[in-house]
């Protein structure tokens, strides 16, 4: 198919990479100590590019999902490596799920699935210091805030200066509550009427994770 008709904004990551740097201010982020955080390993090929071009340090912030009891389909809340949690309130109001049904879960997920994702990653490391940095969290697109939400209160948290997102593609919705918590919203493509994350990229194979384990420790 031609390009000039397909519908789609980016060929690949590679190319969406290109377009979001497009627009973020680059002197924003060189003139305070900075570290892209990727939002998920889709991202981490996004983040990375940006954070080769910004010159500064990349990390992957793991965070998991809490889902409804007997819909493993529908997440009620979201859970950070730092143990943040954002919940989901019209979810567990409309289906009546208690709220120590979702910390406990929460708690149970972070046991057994991002603990073992941290010693994948980091071999048991922690996330790079934030504190008294600009943060930029990328990721390959925002469907909806719940994801960027609990990274915002993570990087809050551990004491960032200033916390920033950045994504190729994002539902106008969420860019329009996200720009309320955080410092700014870098984003060639806001969507009134998202549809989801294939529509947008041509080519989205999942990554290798050799790959991933490469790009996040090659400055070790």
């Amino acid at each position: 198919m031609p390009k000039h008709s397909n519908p789609k904004y980016f060929l690949d990551r590679e190319e969406a990479a290109k377009q979001l740097y497009d627009v973020i201010p680059r002197d924003l982020f060189l003139a305070d100590e900075t570290i892209v955080i990727a939002l998920s390993e889709g991202g981490v090929l996004i983040a990375d590019a940006i954070a080769q071009q910004l010159g500064v340090p990349l990390d992957i912030l793991l965070i998991e999902s809490v889902v409804a009891p007997n819909n493993p389909e529908l997440a009620i809340a979201k859970v950070s490596e730092t143990q943040e949690i954002v919940i989901h309130s019209a979810l567990t109001e409309a289906f009546d799920i208690e709220e120590a049904f979702v910390y406990n879960e929460a708690k149970r997920v972070y046991d057994d699935k991002i603990l073992s994702h941290l010693y994948k990653y980091r071999k048991g490391g922690t996330l790079h210091s934030v504190s008294g940095k600009a943060v930029l969290l990328v990721d390959e697109c925002i469907e909806t805030d719940f994801t960027a939400v609990v990274a915002i209160k993570s990087m809050i948290g551990k004491g960032a200066k200033n916390v920033y997102v950045a994504t190729p593609v994002m539902d106008l919705f969420s860019y329009e509550s996200l720009i309320q918590i955080s410092d700014g919203i870098f984003c060639p493509h806001r969507i009134q009427d998202y549809i989801s994350i294939e529509y947008y990229y041509e080519n989205l194979e999942r990554p290798a994770f050799s790959e991933l384990e490469r790009i996040i420790h090659r400055d070790e």
